[in-house]
């Protein structure tokens, strides 16, 4: 990638680029347009159609004394077709110029959709860098529920967050989780920040104007949704977990006291997930913690998680550290599929439970169908409101159902083929899946050929079936 520092691109420079976009097409069409959407089912314009990425490599130059964006998207892809054109997610932001292999490219914006026409159309196969030049104000989202992601501004930082399309707001891209890439992010900042982001950091490099470059390598295939940028006075603390993952904590330091114990016990987590799930995905792990009040809500980035002040439940660190295998290394083809994430994730912290002395996952799906409160907080969440491969709408795909019903569902699985072939079937699913994308479909298919159970009934009752199941 090229670490050089964006250019402040002159009024006129701006102007002359602005002008390409509108100059007239020449010669025949060899390809056709790639889609302005894969038609998910929840988020249908997510995503592009067209072409994979291979590699983000993205250089992005903040302040917060302004607000503003600086950034460099370089997008290394293949064509799955000829295309003359094709299109990137980006919300708001001014883009400042488009190259296609070297060459200039018009482009223009409608909505949330930046569409580029090369100067050349793309052969079907044909690997193509594309890179966009922009700048801006990044602004928050309000999904369906009412949460706030998307480019999230502090008091004395910011942080990117993207699920399930926020991180349009700050980079260009292919913003849907079936297509997965590898990133290199370079951040900019005044001196006395922390800048963090995804995987390794590779270098930490004081540069002119009182600046320092801090640059992140993701070798593993990451959705775009799980990529993160945070600026702000953090504090940081590194180490290792026992069978040699690098751990690299970043925490507001008016939270630092309040997650110091939950944050000591991520290394035994990561120990005991590779245990019950097979070997540790990625490799780093940690957790940004976030001054308080910055986000409602706690995230798993990949690699390092994101919290929205102390995490002081270690079942939210336990939770968020599952992710890693059931969300982040295999993730879902559609938003339909979210159960897969956080069913796993939350069937996870009841394995946990059941493995340092609190109630067992039998006592936790006992608790949520009598109500049981005193067990499990949840119990009296709506987990039964619909059946979590199934969320009536866009805004449900974080509701209860996902999340407890989802855990039942596995454990119903449990019950019927017993813990042998159980925990043979988690850590299948975790490998043969390592690093891709799978459906419901995909799972259901699997559980049932790798136990050698019929397992339709509780597909029926529990994945699909509208009624409260008994």
């Amino acid at each position: 990638m090229d670490h050089r520092v964006l250019p402040r691109l002159a009024a006129p420079a701006v102007a002359a680029l602005l002008a390409v976009t509108t100059a007239c097409t020449g010669g025949p069409v060899q390809g056709r347009p790639g889609a302005s959407g894969l038609r998910d089912p929840y988020f249908p314009k997510a995503g592009n159609g067209g072409y994979e990425v291979e590699h983000y490599g993205l250089d992005l130059d903040y302040d917060p004394a302004d607000g503003v964006l600086h950034g460099r998207a370089v997008i290394t892809a293949r064509a799955r077709q000829g295309l003359s054109s094709f299109n990137l997610d980006l919300s708001g932001l001014r883009v400042e110029g488009v190259d296609v292999d070297g060459e200039g490219a018009r482009f223009n914006r409608t909505g949330n959709e930046l569409t580029v026409r090369p100067a050349d159309d793309l052969k079907k196969g044909q690997v193509f860098r594309t890179e966009v030049a922009y700048s801006g104000r990044p602004k928050a989202l309000t999904d369906a529920d009412g949460s706030r992601e998307g480019w999230i501004t502090g008091e004395d930082g910011a942080v990117g967050v993207g699920e399930p399309v926020g991180s349009m707001t700050w980079f260009p891209g292919n913003h849907h989780p079936s297509d997965k890439a590898a990133y290199d992010i370079t951040i900019t900042v005044p001196r006395g920040y922390e800048a963090v982001s995804n995987g390794e950091l590779r270098s930490r490099t004081e540069v002119t104007g009182g600046r320092t470059r801090f640059a992140w390598h993701s070798p593993e295939p990451m959705a775009s949704y799980l990529a993160t940028a945070v600026v702000g006075p953090y504090k940081v603390t590194t180490g290792k977990t026992p069978s040699g993952v690098s751990v690299y904590n970043a925490v507001s330091p008016e939270e630092a006291a309040a997650s110091e114990r939950s944050l000591a016990r991520l290394p035994e987590m990561v120990e005991w997930g590779s245990g019950r799930f097979g070997p540790y995905p990625f490799g780093t792990a940690g957790a940004v913690v976030l001054p308080a009040g910055t986000l409602a809500y706690a995230l798993e980035t990949q690699t390092k998680p994101v919290y929205p002040g102390a995490p002081e439940d270690e079942a939210l660190v336990l939770h968020e550290l599952a992710h890693q295998w059931f969300g982040n290394s295999v993730s879902p083809k559609t938003w339909k599929d979210m159960w897969l994430n956080e069913g796993f994730a939350t069937y996870a912290e009841w394995l946990w439970d059941e493995d340092h002395g609190g109630p067992t996952a039998q006592q936790h799906f006992d608790a949520l169908l009598a109500g049981d409160t005193e067990v499990d907080a949840a119990a009296d969440s709506g987990w039964e409101a619909f059946p979590p491969a199934d969320p009536p709408g866009p805004e449900d795909i974080s509701a209860s159902p996902v999340y407890q019903r989802g855990a039942m569902v596995l454990h119903r699985i449990r019950q019927e083929v017993g813990d042998e072939k159980f925990f043979a079937l988690v850590r299948g699913w975790a490998a043969d899946h390592r690093y891709g994308n799978a459906s419901t479909a995909d799972f259901t298919a699997y559980a049932q050929e790798r136990t050698g159970h019929d397992l339709k009934q509780v597909w029926d009752v529990w994945l699909y079936g509208k009624d409260r199941p008994k």
